[in-house]
């Protein structure tokens, strides 16, 4: 593959993968919401997009037109439907580097405090004074908890409070650092070095290949 093919793909990939593998190695637990992880998601791989389905289906008459502008369109397009898929979720918040039998007694002090006739039943709780019916599911292999809404009736600004409240609490936790970040970093770095290899070997080929990218 060209060197800035490579770079383009590969690069945003590994910045995500860093990303997740500080947050697995840190010793406290770390509360996003659902939007907030997908759109790291999005920019994880809007590099394969990019050397992928933007470039192999990028409008000839377009890119005559806006010359390297187009990048920019086709980016705004791709963004939009990252927005579009994030809005269209329901509300979910993601604790990552935690079990789920760390995260019940934090949620269990923190739902008795926003709503005192909050109910648990196994790994899901109601919480009638809030508009919130919410479950558990737990990943084991990358230790993280979703906290995913149940049903569509769901009271945002109350997901909002919940937010704020857990991530309070959860700044006060401490937990080992999880062996998966170290994976994560591992293969961060490996993508890094191989890439930068790749451009000092054929810098004139990357120089190049950047020249067809923004002049049409």
């Amino acid at each position: 593959m060209n060197p800035l093919h490579l770079c383009i793909a590969l690069c945003p990939l590994a910045a995500y993968m860093f990303l997740l593998g500080a947050i697995n190695l840190s010793r406290r637990p770390f509360l996003t919401t659902g939007g907030r992880d997908n759109y790291a998601l999005g920019v994880g791989v809007v590099g394969l997009m990019i050397a992928g389905p933007m470039k192999l289906f990028l409008p000839d008459n377009a890119a005559a037109l806006f010359g390297p502008y187009i990048w920019l369109l086709m980016l705004s397009l791709y963004f939009l439907a990252v927005t579009f898929w994030v809005l269209m979720e329901r509300p979910r918040l993601v604790v990552f580097n935690s079990t789920i039998d760390q995260l019940k007694p934090v949620l269990r002090r923190v739902a008795n405090e926003l709503d005192p006739e909050a109910r648990w039943s196994g790994d899901a709780i109601l919480f009638p004074s809030l508009g919130i019916h919410l479950v558990l599911e737990e990943s084991t292999a990358m230790r993280n908890v979703q906290i995913n809404s149940v049903g569509g009736r769901q009271d945002f600004l109350s997901w909002r409070r919940l937010e704020l409240a857990l991530g309070g609490a959860l700044r006060r936790e401490t937990t080992a650092p999880n062996p998966y970040g170290g994976i994560l970093l591992t293969i961060a770095v490996s993508i890094t070095v191989v890439v930068v290899l790749q451009l000092m070997r054929r810098p004139d080929l990357a120089a190049l290949e950047w020249k067809e990218l923004m002049m049409f």
